[in-house]
Parts: C-alpha cells; structure tokens; sequence
C-alpha cells in the first residue's frame, strides 16, 4: 500500500484521477462481489426451507394453501422455489376448475383430469419462470464482467500517462532533468497497471465463481420444477386404457 500511496502522491491532477477511479472500481467490485454471494445464501437457505415443508405435506401440496409455504425474507432476496410451487398451484388450479366447468356443462361425470396440451401449458409457464428467475439472480452481475474490462484498460491509461508526462518532464527539463521527476511518472506509470490487474483478475475469478453458482442453481430449480411437474401429471393427468 506504501508503494500505491506514494505513486499517487507524486503524481499530477490527471494522473490522481486515474488512481482515484481504479479506487472506485476496486470497493465497487468488492461490494458487488460481498452482496451477490449473501443473496446467493440467502436464496439457497430460503430453498431449503421450502423443500423442507414440502417434504412434510407429502405430495398434497396442491391441497395446501400458499401461506403455509410462506416464509419470511428481505424484499430483495428472490425467492424462486416458491415462485415456482405458486405457479404450478395456480396454473394447476386454473385449469382443473376449467376443466370442471367443461365437464359440468357437457355432463360427462365428475372427475376431472389434466390434458397433454394441459401438462404442456403448466410446463410452459415453469420455463418462463425459471427464466424470469434466472435473470433476477444475475442481476448486477453484469458490474463485475464490466469492471473486469474496464480496469486493465483505466491502468493502461496511467501507465501511458506517466510515461507521456516523464518523456514531456524530460524534454522540458534537458539534461537538467531530476531523478525524482523521471521516478515520478515512471512509479504513476507502473502503479496504475499493477492495480489496473489487482482489480481485473479477482473480478474476473468472481464473474465465474458467481455464475457457475448461478447455472448450478438454476439446474436445481428445473430439478424442482420437474418433480413438481410430475407429481400433478401422476395424480390428475388422464390415462386412456385400451
């Protein structure tokens, strides 16, 4: 840190400013990095909790109503394990009633059965959600891809910088130049770069981390919405047999 405070002594007004931005980026990628990975506990604890009371309903999730599903969390936590149980509850109840209703009026006895295209529509819309939710978790995420581009290039910059204004000392001075103004822009010049990739490399490392936990996540989430999926094809979906 010596090293870094020094260099940004020496250097000029320009010169600070370049250092100051890498600053920025460097507690802008660290805060993003922090808060991404507590909204993915936060997410994978609420998901947990949702497979723990579904396990006590014992495939009559349908029967259940949604509040007993209904756990406490941050209004900027996603939730997508219950999203995905209120949608098939309520796609399936929409389509079971309809179905009723046809069976009614057409007076074709009473029980009431889910249809292929019916399956298929319920399918449909757990794809759309898992998509929708998908996108929520990667939410900001694009910061870090972004800081990852932005910092090497923000440290080329002062390295360009402090070369241009040691060659341009250099000229102005003659043979009279001191070694403290050629040390000057060649420290602004190396520092910039140094944290340009300091910035750069953890970024990069936590664009991946966090999206590999993303698309692990998301396999999960089609795990759940498949085992949801065919619980309700097993108890209402009609099997002709011939």
């Amino acid at each position: 840190m010596h090293t870094f405070s020094s260099a940004f002594s020496q250097s000029d007004f320009f010169g600070k400013l370049i250092f100051l931005s890498l600053f920025i980026l460097s507690f802008i990628s660290w805060m993003t990095l922090l808060y991404k990975i507590w909204v993915m506990q936060e997410v994978k604890k609420h998901a947990s909790k949702v497979l723990l009371l579904l396990e006590k309903q014992k495939g009559h999730f349908l029967s259940t109503p949604l509040e007993a599903f209904h756990i406490k969390a941050l209004k900027e936590i996603p939730q997508p394990f219950s999203k995905i149980l209120s949608v098939i509850k309520n796609k399936t109840g929409e389509l079971l009633e309809k179905n009723h209703f046809f069976i009614e009026e057409l007076g074709r006895g009473s029980s009431v059965y889910l249809s292929r295209a019916d399956i298929d529509l319920i399918e449909t819309h757990l794809s759309t959600t898992i998509m929708s939710q998908k996108e929520l978790l990667e939410k900001n995420l694009f910061i870090l891809s972004t800081i990852t581009t932005l910092a090497p290039f923000i440290g080329l910059l002062g390295t360009v910088w402090g070369i241009l204004m040691t060659f341009s000392g250099l000229q102005a001075s003659g043979n009279f130049a001191s070694n403290t103004l050629i040390l000057g822009g060649l420290s602004t010049a190396l520092a910039t770069t140094v944290l340009g990739l300091l910035i750069a490399i953890p970024s990069l490392v936590a664009y991946n981390f966090l999206r590999q936990k993303i698309k692990s996540f998301t396999c999960q989430m089609e795990d759940f919405a498949h085992l949801l999926l065919s619980s309700v094809e097993i108890q209402y979906r009609k099997v002709d047999l011939k």
